[in-house]
């Protein structure tokens, strides 16, 4: 082979490669094929929707009762721990009762003398023995000691202060040894009957009226009386 003949091959082949390089590149330039995007499928309808709204409150009892003495004397005990729960007719305080003791034992012994002075001017009006005034003003005295034997038994029983309701009791406003009155300002203690209970909340006044516009327009449907539930 001559040298001409030797630099043309080679020349040749030079052109070969390089064409074969740039088809290459070529290819591996060219974009890569993309996927087919996929595609979802969403299905609206109408579902109830629950409008929850919180606001401030405040918890008030349900009943209040404060307890206070109805005769005169000196506490002798307390009977319930402060804080406690206590029940209606549970005994709270105990005042003496040796005076109240006294008392119903006197107006007993008065009512028997006017009952058995009564029974016998009955036998002896009957006889014309005594006047029918007589006989009307021992029958009159009669009761009259019988009503007053009925006081005396519910001082007697008024010695004892009982829960009026029951709830949770606060804090004892006296302590054994304390005089107490009939009809005194100071009540001995107060109670509250927690359950049920009562809870005041406040809206803005802002917040009512756009409810309101919501329920007028149509945006929001009312729900039954009973199917609001508050907690």
């Amino acid at each position: 082979m001559s040298i001409k003949s030797a630099r043309a091959a080679v020349l040749s082949f030079s052109i070969a490669a390089a064409l074969l390089s740039g088809c290459q590149e070529e290819q591996a330039a060219a974009p890569a094929e993309q996927p087919a995007p996929q595609v979802g499928i969403v299905t609206l309808g109408a579902e109830p929707f629950e409008l929850t709204t919180e606001l401030p409150g405040r918890t008030t009892a349900f009943r209040v009762a404060e307890v206070r003495p109805q005769v005169n004397g000196i506490i002798q005990k307390r009977l319930f721990n402060e804080g406690s729960e206590v029940k209606k007719g549970q005994q709270l305080y105990q005042i003496d009762p040796a005076v109240y003791e006294a008392a119903l034992k006197s107006a007993q012994a008065k009512q028997a003398s006017a009952r058995s002075l009564s029974d016998r001017y009955a036998l002896l009006v009957e006889e014309q023995a005594v006047s029918q005034q007589a006989h009307d003003e021992a029958r009159a005295a009669s009761l009259q000691a019988q009503a007053e034997l009925e006081r005396a038994k519910i001082d007697l029983r008024y010695t004892k202060v009982l829960a009026p309701i029951s709830g949770r009791i606060g804090r004892s406003a006296v302590t054994e040894g304390a005089l107490v009155s009939n009809g005194q300002a100071q009540e001995l203690a107060t109670i509250q009957q927690l359950d049920p209970i009562y809870v005041d909340v406040t809206q803005p006044v802002q917040d009512l009226i756009a409810l309101r516009r919501d329920l007028e327009s149509g945006r929001l449907q009312q729900a039954s009386d009973s199917a609001a539930k508050a907690r």
